[in-house]
């Protein structure tokens, strides 16, 4: 579903991604570790054609992007669900208008924003919350409702940056319990963080950046 194919990148004459080789399948559950400012966020970004590699090729479903067309890129990012350490909330907005935006953007029908998003604030656990204020939830909570706005497009895949850096240790293992159930139903997940010994609590298949390469750490 996903290949990075020889890819590399840098920025201001540092290399950041070096020949990279890289794949995620439908529906696996992958953890990629690496240090903080290492890299792991320009990786994701490739993924959503955020940036583009300077050699090689990174696929995603049946785009290329050494042929992808500026106007297909939104097409691309609909089927990707993107987590932030940030959440990136509407401060704005309530719960269920936060994860209904999402939808209203891209041309849903009223009737299926209505489903969809009742459907995934209760998959997440905060149908109680729909009527709540960002600002009057934790920051487990938060990170919830951004797993539902990710989610709500059904994506093939959960991209998650560091979804646990601003959450104590037990809201941090809901999380990751959370993002297994989701793969479990059949989305897959890569999730990035630098704390391996977190991952290790995945059961995935966990891979290393490392000096701009990817490594193997752990298949299952």
């Amino acid at each position: 579903m996903i290949r990075f194919e020889n890819v590399s990148i840098s920025f201001n004459r540092q290399s950041i991604l070096v020949g990279v080789h890289f794949h995620i399948k439908p529906g696996e559950f992958v953890s990629l570790i690496g240090e903080t400012g290492v890299g792991k966020t320009t990786l994701l970004r490739l993924i959503y054609f955020d940036v583009l590699p300077e050699e090689g090729t990174v696929t995603v479903g049946e785009f290329q992007s050494d042929s992808i067309r500026k106007k297909d890129i939104p097409n691309v990012r609909r089927t990707l669900g993107i987590v932030f350490q940030d959440y990136k909330l509407l401060d704005d907005r309530n719960v269920y208008k936060n994860v209904a935006f999402s939808l209203e953007v891209t041309g849903v029908n009223n009737a299926d924003i209505g489903s969809r998003t009742l459907r995934v604030l209760a998959d997440v656990g905060l149908s109680h919350k729909r009527d709540s204020m960002p600002q009057e939830l934790s920051g487990g909570e938060q990170q919830r409702v951004v797993i539902a706005r990710a989610l709500v497009n059904q994506p093939q895949i959960i991209l998650a940056d560091e979804p646990t850096g601003n959450l104590d240790p037990a809201a941090s293992l809901e999380i990751l319990q959370l993002l297994k159930q989701i793969n479990v139903q059949g989305t897959a997940v890569l999730l990035a963080s630098h704390n391996y010994d977190f991952v290790k609590k995945s059961g995935s298949r966990i891979v290393q950046l490392k000096e701009g390469r990817i490594t193997e750490v752990e298949s299952i």
